[in-house]
């Protein structure tokens, strides 16, 4: 379900919302970086994002900068999600926050296919996990 082509839209608006998040807070947070962090701070998120993959994602490219099990890259991709609300919150746009959460809960929810796929992969390899 999660590779269906609106299930891939959602989540590449999701991530953009995500990196826009963290750029607003922060614009409000760090005053006096405001224009530097505004833009450093998404870019290092961006980075984090990309660096960190499990091989064979059907949902990326299938390359991997840095190899990771899947439940180390749910990992990530939730600290970039869910750490866009809070960083909202913090910065004082709860409501934007609640409602981007919402959403969040929701598309992982309906991704349930992609959660359950991530934590089924160890050692960075690609492999799953065996049953016996």
């Amino acid at each position: 379900m999660s590779l269906r082509p609106w299930m891939l839209v959602v989540r590449l608006l999701l991530e953009l919302t995500a990196l826009v998040g963290f750029g607003s807070a922060a614009w409000h947070l760090l005053p006096d970086l405001r224009w530097s962090a505004t833009f450093a701070v998404p870019l290092l998120v961006a980075t984090v994002w990309g660096t960190f993959a499990v091989p064979g994602d059907p949902s990326r490219s299938g390359r991997a900068p840095v190899p990771v099990p899947g439940p180390v890259r749910l990992l990530v991709e939730w600290a970039v999600l869910f750490g866009s609300a809070a960083a909202l919150a913090w910065a004082g746009a709860t409501g934007a926050a609640l409602a981007f959460a919402g959403v969040l809960v929701v598309y992982q929810v309906c991704a349930y296919d992609r959660v359950l796929w991530l934590l089924g992969r160890r050692e960075g390899s690609g492999r799953e996990i065996s049953s016996g």
